[in-house]
């Protein structure tokens, strides 16, 4: 689903990617990770189009990205970051009902197909009872839920998502995993996010892509697991990664 071919990234001198190929399939949750400031938001703004690109290029759905559209580019990809959004005039369901854009007629009127995928949006993610509420009457946590199930309701072949577990706590990070899974899996598509949440990662996710600047190693988890990339990259003087029981240590 998502193809990067010789693709280097970075600002002015500084380069973050270099000359990195990897086939990101669908059907999977992908887990980005890397240590802070290796790429991993660099990475996924380029893949959804928000950045610009050095050379190389990536291909979604085998589609290159610098040709399309940006109506084919909205059916394509779908992309929640990690800033903090609140829009407090709108009602929760009309949020997530504006990832529909992309498939409304011309006065962006939603259709009963429109208005059930909204609704399934905001059940995925347990959120129908915030349907009606606006959200500056919400948490941090809450409100990354409804942008999270705008970008489900946008229903793309490939999602994005930076670091969508930062502002939930610990069993919602889990139920969010499971159910990013559980839609990859059975719906085939391209779940790709970003995390420091080690755990998560490795428990839940089908494959890993790992950036360690500047390359970057994609595998299967149980292969990265034991390809002593993690193991390297986040070892130092006070912890290490220990792969038989998945955690990291203290020295």
């Amino acid at each position: 689903m998502i193809q990067l071919e010789s693709l280097t990234l970075g600002y002015g001198q500084q380069i973050l990617l270099d000359r990195v190929s990897a086939s990101l399939d669908g059907g999977g949750l992908i887990a980005l990770l890397g240590r802070n400031g290796s790429g991993k938001s660099t990475l996924l703004r380029a893949t959804a189009g928000l950045g610009k690109i050095k050379s190389g290029r990536i291909l979604l759905a085998g589609k290159d990205l610098a040709g399309l559209r940006p109506e084919e580019l909205a059916r394509t990809v779908s992309f929640v970051t990690t800033e903090k959004v609140r829009i407090p005039n709108l009602k929760c369901r009309d949020v997530v009902a504006l990832g529909r854009a992309p498939y409304t007629n011309w006065v962006g009127r939603l259709q009963p197909r429109d208005r059930e995928i909204v609704d399934k949006s905001l059940a995925l993610l347990d959120m129908s009872t915030y349907a009606e509420r606006t959200m500056d009457q919400m948490s941090d946590g809450e409100c990354q839920r409804i942008m999270i199930a705008r970008a489900l309701a946008q229903d793309t072949p490939i999602i994005l998502l930076d670091e969508p577990t930062s502002f939930l706590d610990l069993p919602n990070r889990y139920e969010l995993g499971i159910s990013l899974q559980k839609l990859a899996h059975e719906q085939n598509k391209c779940i790709l996010f970003s995390t420091h949440e080690l755990d998560i990662a490795l428990t839940l996710c089908d494959s890993i892509a790992l950036v360690d600047r500047p390359h970057l190693h994609y595998l299967p988890t149980r292969q990265m697991i034991n390809s002593g990339h993690i193991e390297r990259l986040f070892r130092n003087e006070t912890i290490t990664f220990d792969p038989k029981e998945l955690r990291i240590r203290v020295r």
